[in-house]
């Protein structure tokens, strides 16, 4: 039994992907889950893919014996994106009766065309897809967070802190989650809420998309990190997730730690 052992996380955008090799994990997302799967938490997993969430519900529950429920969601514009995200949050409720871990990790963006061909379009992409749905998740979750003196992890990037070649409004998103959760982290660290963001680097089948995709691109911004390897998305970015829900972490409170290229901790 591990230490989450009916816990409760909420995690966006985790459903199962591979890589081109057709095995080995293919995104941040699963790679989170399988973490917290190990521990012994129960998940719900939301994302666009429904067959993507049927198939990591069917993995989880086989190999760790815990509860999944996937729940199809996706935050974009031209919709009522609060009731989406109430919608997960009261089946989360139903399902399971509190929220001890919300972890917005779900992005979509059009990475890759460069600012002055942007489009409002491509540009609304990014923003509701992190930001807006970030935002909308917390403010949705923050009273069942206070109930258990929970944790949020949220999840930016070295597009925004680099200002990366051709990801203007992924870059601006990440950076709109990086003010949302230190402002998060001011207001709920009196209810003992821990909010943190990482910025991670993992090998995923979006990140060998975009290097088909956009090649020149993708050689501009894509480096490798300092240890010779991408971080893996389980063992070195889902554990430091699994990490941060650990009761010990707590003094963390207020903080926002950097995954400095999946591949250390740095307060």
């Amino acid at each position: 039994m591990g230490f989450l052992t009916d816990k409760v996380v909420i995690l966006t955008g985790g459903g199962r992907a591979v890589l081109s090799d057709g095995k080995s994990c293919g995104s941040i997302g699963y790679g989170i889950a399988t973490a917290y799967a190990k521990e012994g938490a129960n998940l719900v997993i939301t994302g666009r893919n429904v067959k993507k969430l049927e198939d990591a519900k069917e993995e989880l529950e086989r190999l760790y014996g815990v509860k999944v429920l996937p729940v199809q969601a996706d935050v974009a514009a031209g919709q009522d994106n609060e009731a989406v995200v109430q919608h997960v949050i009261d089946e989360t409720v139903k399902a399971f009766g509190r929220i001890d871990v919300l972890i917005n990790n779900a992005q979509a963006s059009a990475s890759g065309v460069p600012l002055a061909q942007h489009t409002t379009e491509n540009f609304d992409l990014a923003l509701y897809s992190g930001l807006y749905a970030a935002f909308y998740y917390m403010k949705a979750a923050y009273p069942y967070l206070k109930e258990s003196k929970g944790t949020v992890i949220n999840f930016a990037s070295g597009a925004g802190l680099f200002g990366n070649f051709g990801q203007c409004s992924y870059a601006a998103a990440k950076e709109g989650i990086r003010g949302l959760s230190r402002v998060a982290a001011t207001e709920w660290g009196p209810d003992c809420i821990n909010v943190n963001v990482i910025c991670p680097i993992a090998w995923t089948a979006q990140l060998e998309g975009f290097e088909k995709s956009y090649p020149e691109a993708f050689k501009a911004n894509v480096k490798m990190p300092p240890m010779g390897h991408y971080g893996d998305p389980e063992l070195e970015i889902g554990r430091v997730c699994v990490q941060l829900a650990h009761p010990d972490f707590k003094y963390l409170t207020g903080e926002t730690l950097t995954l400095e290229g999946g591949m250390g901790l740095r307060p």
